[in-house]
């Protein structure tokens, strides 16, 4: 091969990297355009201006530190509910326990933070976030074991569970430690030594986001690195293949299932250990719905899903400024984010039609 052609090979490998990546983002960015000249549709004909509220809804998380804070900690549990959601989606399992599995989590931790309240930091803060990811793996490992053994559907029993977590959470929070001077169902604080870190005093940002990404990329490594990873891709691509392959997709439907309430658990541990340090009647907000809705516009990719977790955060923060300033409802957003999901899921199909 001569210099000229060396010297320019890896221009084109560049080149063509370049491409291939704007091919893969384009149906994103035609979707998010999509999405949001429709919904300005429904904004202008309830008599509100169209500009300001896409510009509140964009821009207010990089208006002000305390936007951007406000966004990195509602990152956090949407980016922990769409990585418990995926990695069962990887497998063919749709584990919509997300919710249920956050507030048995943050019961763990508050349990631990709570009865071992005297323990120095650090023994306390590990035993709470370890404490969160087992109940939660728990709390996955129930429909798993469900759906190894009598082929349960998952489906059923994850959501059926979030319910039973609502219950517990309430007892909790109303019988075992209640706050009486709360006024809401929430329980006493866990011991200081349970506190994350905090990364800035004012306004507060604690330690959850630098673990929340570690956990991501280690999910990523695992998912398209490792050999466990290919498996629970395959059983969920082709199961019949798989099987014929040696790969036993009824234990790594299991596996799967325990790993997203892992997950799901520890967004609960997080949200005690450095945002509430209590468990709190509501917790949970809509971060099973969203973490769904961000799971499905990446795919299933989890490469992609921190980016959609931080544009659906910067919506959401959005939204409440949107609805504070301008007085226009924040179901809005919604109707945005699943615009966006639809159209996503339109340029998939017509993409294949093509091919």
């Amino acid at each position: 091969m001569s210099d000229s052609a060396l010297a320019q090979s890896p221009t084109r490998s560049f080149a063509a990297a370049l491409t291939a990546t704007g091919r893969a983002v384009l149906p994103y960015l035609l979707a998010i355009v999509a999405a949001f000249a429709a919904a300005g549709i429904f904004i202008a004909a309830m008599g509100f201006n169209v500009l300001e509220a896409y510009r509140t809804i964009l821009f207010t998380s990089f208006r002000t530190p305390n936007g951007f804070v406000q966004t990195l900690l509602k990152f956090v549990p949407l980016l922990l509910q769409t990585l418990a959601f995926t990695v069962p989606l990887a497998a063919g399992k749709f584990n919509i326990g997300g919710e249920g599995q956050l507030i048995v989590g943050a019961i763990g931790a508050t349990a631990t933070g709570i009865l071992l309240k005297d323990l120095p930091a650090p023994l306390l803060l590990p035993l709470v976030l370890i404490a969160g990811v087992a109940f939660g793996a728990f709390w996955g490992l129930v429909p798993g074991w469900l759906l190894y053994r009598f082929r349960v559907n998952e489906i059923l029993t994850t959501v059926l569970l979030n319910f039973v977590s609502f219950n517990l959470l309430n007892y909790i929070a109303t019988e075992v430690w209640s706050d009486p001077a709360a006024g809401h169902p929430t329980t006493v604080p866990i011991g200081a030594g349970g506190h994350l870190p905090m990364l800035i005093a004012n306004p507060p940002l604690n330690a959850g986001i630098i673990l929340a990404v570690l956990v991501a990329a280690a999910v990523y490594v695992y998912s398209s690195r490792t050999v466990g990873g290919y498996e629970l891709i395959a059983t969920g691509a082709n199961p019949r293949a798989a099987q014929v392959f040696g790969i036993d997709g009824r234990k790594l439907s299991l596996l799967a299932l325990v790993l997203g309430g892992a997950l799901g658990g520890l967004s609960g541990s997080i949200e005690v250990a450095g945002v509430h340090h209590r468990l709190i009647e509501g917790m949970q907000s809509n971060y099973l719905l969203l973490g769904i809705i961000i799971g499905l516009i990446a795919k299933g990719n989890n490469l992609a899903a921190p980016f959609v977790a931080f544009f659906i955060a910067v919506l959401e923060v959005g939204a409440s400024a949107m609805q504070r300033t301008l007085m226009i409802p924040g179901e809005m957003v919604f109707i945005v984010e699943s615009l966006i999901l639809l159209f996503v899921l339109l340029s998939g199909v017509i993409r294949r039609r093509q091919a």
